[in-house]
């Protein structure tokens, strides 16, 4: 039950160095680049990897008055398509630089509890 507890305590000890690796993973975040396009490629948003638009091109064919609804849509399936590479990405880089961080918290937390007691006599019969 407390096979993991010495991970935790090592890691309260350390959490100057558990703060910089944050600092480290966060400007990593920060300097990843992932884009979302939309209607072949026509309107394309870039996001950062913390999930911050940084940068939408719209092809000069889509900026009449005409396409406005065209063009605020494929905006729309371009910036979902690039935030949602953007939290894969987080999520990723987030659970390596945890597993690297925190070696055997993922052990700890994932041992089964005992089994519950059971109340009932003809649950056990």
């Amino acid at each position: 039950m407390f096979r993991g507890l010495g991970n935790l305590m090592s890691l309260l000890r350390n959490a100057s160095q558990l703060s910089q690796r944050m600092e480290q993973l966060t400007q990593q975040l920060q300097q990843h680049r992932v884009e979302g396009t939309a209607g072949g490629g026509i309107v394309r948003v870039e996001c950062d990897g913390t999930g911050q638009l940084v940068r939408c091109r719209v092809d000069p064919s889509l900026l009449g008055e005409e396409n406005r609804e065209l063009l605020e849509d494929l905006l729309v399936a371009a910036a979902n398509e690039a935030l949602n590479k953007a939290r894969e990405y987080m999520a990723q880089a987030t659970q390596e630089q945890m597993g690297t961080m925190l070696p055997g918290l993922q052990e700890m937390l994932s041992q089964t509890a005992p089994e519950a007691i059971q109340d009932d006599p003809e649950e056990s019969a």
